[in-house]
């Protein structure tokens, strides 16, 4: 079961169950009923929720509406080095660094930083940028843990973490400037819940980029070859650490783009996610 937040041509924010390429919204539920797309995601069996609250038999066609980033309130946070193929990129952007990629490659504490406040996070088909002080820029595409207060996993979607890579490889202490800006993340299209995603070894994501028409990049990663599980992540975040409101975790990434490419203005950034879906969006 998939969950979309989306704005309708009368202006109106609705939260839907999309199915073959509709949204169903849902009937909200008053001052004490379900209303965000938070409410259904954090109940104690959302996809029951979803059913009883599907008042529209006949959906909207996904084209016809806006769909907004799969967020209400929630900070964006993002774990590092995840992958060997992220740890060996950054040993190379970051030479003086590399022997703490390394380190955080395989030490029991995982990196962990603030990616994005909600103001910050695009949705599908809207422009993510790339700083203008900046020469090299990459998109990260990557799995998006949906996590309640309680700190469950109760959905997934995709995630691009964009990236400044000549910054942070300057000095690592810059990761902060390489990483948090604004349009410097993009989620959605839609939040698939967690009882129906299929096991990570089953998952694949895949990344292609387009210029002017043409492919200028394509890759793809397998979750299988994650270093770290997803409740360990969510475990390392909640330590002394609360999110009265939830939080997304983005989980790394797999592909990373060879040292000579970057991105430019007006690329096209599609991120497939065994599924989910495919979150698309343009560079500004």
């Amino acid at each position: 079961m998939q969950l979309c937040k989306a704005r309708l041509r009368t202006g109106e924010v609705e939260v839907g169950v999309v199915r073959e390429g509709r949204a169903y919204f849902l009937r909200r539920g008053g001052t004490d009923g379900p209303n965000t797309l938070s409410d259904f995601l954090y109940a104690a069996d959302p996809a029951e929720l979803v059913r009883s609250r599907c008042a529209d038999d006949t959906g909207v066609p996904l084209d016809r509406v806006q769909l907004l980033p799969p967020v209400d309130q929630q900070e964006v946070w993002a774990a590092g080095v995840t992958y060997k193929r992220s740890r060996e990129a950054r040993e190379r952007e970051s030479a003086g660094a590399a022997r703490f990629y390394d380190l955080v490659y395989n030490a029991a504490r995982p990196e962990l930083f603030l990616k994005a406040t909600p103001r910050r996070v695009v949705g599908p088909g809207a422009a993510v940028r790339i700083r203008r002080d900046s020469r090299w820029n990459v998109p990260e595409p990557e799995l998006a843990l949906v996590v309640s207060p309680q700190m469950k996993i109760v959905g997934y979607t995709i995630g691009n973490d964009m990236s400044s890579r000549d910054i942070e490889g300057e000095n690592p202490l810059y990761l902060p400037q390489a990483k948090v800006y604004d349009g410097s993340c993009s989620l959605g299209p839609v939040v698939t819940l967690a009882a129906t995603m299929p096991p990570p070894e089953h998952v694949t994501i895949r990344l292609t980029i387009t210029r002017g028409g043409a492919v200028v990049f394509e890759g793809s990663t397998s979750l299988s070859a994650m270093k770290r599980s997803f409740e360990d992540l969510v475990s390392w975040l909640g330590r002394e650490n609360s999110f009265p409101d939830g939080v997304i975790l983005l989980t790394g990434t797999g592909i990373v783009p060879p040292d000579h490419f970057t991105l430019e203005r007006g690329d096209d950034i599609a991120i497939d996610i065994t599924n989910i879906g495919t979150l698309r969006n343009w560079v500004e």
